[in-house]
């Protein structure tokens, strides 16, 4: 029996499964990396304009070759265009100045020119490419569910509706109010500042355009009336208890009054 299991078995076969399973996991991070990489499909002219204005807009603070800079700027090699659209589109980049978050401003580039600034950064490594159309359609997504989604994973920094809230140390969640579904996707494909990365293994593209879908349907003004800030049920409650015990303890003491 121990001759026909030495025939059987080769000494190098562990050695051979554990270079076949490294192989295997490489080929499904691959893979995987590859669903969220920009293809590179820019034209060698838009790579070239974009060049340039990266090298006269963005590299004095993440340096020429986008490697970023210690206390300065990050590094942009694989941040892949979502980060790049969502950062320039928003009017964020370029900072005016060093602060604990860049606010969104009047954007600075025109469309074509964000992206070719895009296509140029996505080509210095792969990352989250910019959403499809139907990717951030809220049409197609299920306001209900973005509910419980957003309520989740956004609403102790953004408020029950998006409405936006203070954080600490000088930094905010803003408003999503006015915030184009792409840039929305893009955020929490990319998590700028200090907003968390939500990638597609955390929420699939379905619940984003679910979680959009319920912001966008919040734009509609409130069901109930008055929006009462949109903060939440603790400051709705808060005006409940001071505007209708208010007034029913003013009117007990001016009907005692009367009957005095």
């Amino acid at each position: 029996m121990h001759a026909l299991a030495t025939k059987r078995y080769h000494k190098a076969a562990p050695f051979l499964l554990v270079m076949l399973l490294l192989a295997l996991i490489t080929c499904i991070g691959a893979i995987a990396t590859s669903q969220t990489a920009e293809a590179t499909t820019a034209s060698s002219s838009d790579l070239e304009a974009g060049q340039k204005l990266f090298s006269s807009n963005c590299a004095t603070c993440h340096g020429i070759d986008a490697q970023g800079q210690d206390g300065v700027a990050p590094s942009l090699v694989g941040v892949g265009a979502a980060a790049v659209d969502f950062q320039v589109g928003t009017g964020r980049m370029p900072m005016q100045a060093s602060g604990p978050q860049a606010p969104a401003k009047p954007v600075a580039f025109s469309a074509t020119e964000i992206s070719q600034l895009a296509a140029y950064v996505a080509s210095l490594g792969s990352g989250p490419s910019i959403p499809t159309a139907e990717e951030v359609d809220p049409s197609l997504g299920d306001p209900a569910k973005g509910m419980e989604l957003f309520r989740t994973n956004c609403a102790m920094c953004h408020g029950s509706v998006g409405g936006g809230g203070a954080l600490t140390e000088g930094k905010f969640a803003p408003s999503l109010m006015k915030t184009t579904p792409t840039h929305i996707f893009e955020a929490m494909l990319t998590g700028p500042q200090s907003m968390p990365v939500f990638n597609n293994a955390n929420i699939t593209p379905e619940d984003k355009r679910d979680i959009i879908a319920y912001l966008v349907a919040q734009r509609d003004g409130s069901p109930g009336g008055l929006s009462l800030g949109a903060i939440g049920p603790v400051a709705e409650g808060w005006w409940a208890w001071i505007v209708g015990i208010g007034l029913l303890i003013g009117s007990t003491i001016w009907i005692g009054a009367r009957s005095s």
